[in-house]
């Protein structure tokens, strides 16, 4: 039986959606560095900044075995607020010691960086795993001057930042909150939370054992 005209139609033809171009380098902005300025920035003073590179070196971002209590009482003599009983493991970096405050307890672990621009402060009991990093300083990327900004990070009581994790500039760890091996911390974090990834997302809640 030989099929109808309708039959042999291809049907009703249907435009594919349209794509999005990419913005055309003529209408977009492009970076320069050659305008870049932190003028506005000032840590302290220079002889203080240059002084405490030497000593930090020297003692602190090292691997020569410098006793903990020595390690300490320079953080101090520079500025920083330190708690009972901070441990300090071999090879950390602290970029300027006057904006750290710590409190009691606290495990700050090998190659530990602290790029504090910015005032960073850890409450008690907080663990500071191998290689982790917080970084208070940042980039506005909607700038062709590609401008500096600082902002400061707050490491609540009991919280456990995983090796080589990352505490990006603004971010609040909320109480005993957990940053797993290797995650980009974002945004805050929330109490008793266990994160992972990057950026780093809500797992599941963290259980303590009394």
């Amino acid at each position: 039986m030989a099929k109808t005209s309708a039959q042999n139609s291809p049907g009703p033809s249907v435009s594919p959606e349209p794509v999005q171009a990419a913005p055309s380098p003529a209408t977009n902005g492009r970076t320069d560095h050659s305008r870049f300025s932190n003028s506005w920035y000032n840590p302290g003073p220079r002889w203080k900044t240059v002084l405490w590179f030497l000593v930090s070196n020297a003692t602190l971002n090292t691997y020569l075995p410098i006793p903990m209590s020595i390690k300490r009482g320079i953080l101090k003599l520079f500025g920083a607020r330190l708690g009972h009983s901070v441990v300090i493991k071999p090879a950390v970096n602290v970029k300027y010691p006057w904006f750290l405050e710590v409190g009691d307890h606290v495990w700050i672990g090998e190659q530990v960086w602290i790029d504090n621009l910015s005032r960073v402060v850890i409450g008690s009991h907080v663990s500071l795993s191998q290689g982790c990093m917080l970084l208070t300083g940042n980039h506005n990327y909607r700038r062709s001057t590609f401008d500096l900004t600082t902002q400061p990070i707050t490491i609540e009581d009991g919280v456990w930042v995983g090796a080589k994790s990352i505490v990006c500039a603004g971010v609040v760890c909320g109480s005993h909150a957990v940053l797993s091996v290797n995650s980009v911390a974002t945004k805050s974090l929330n109490a008793y939370g266990i994160y992972q990834g990057n950026p780093a997302n809500w797992i599941r809640e963290r259980k303590i054992e009394a």
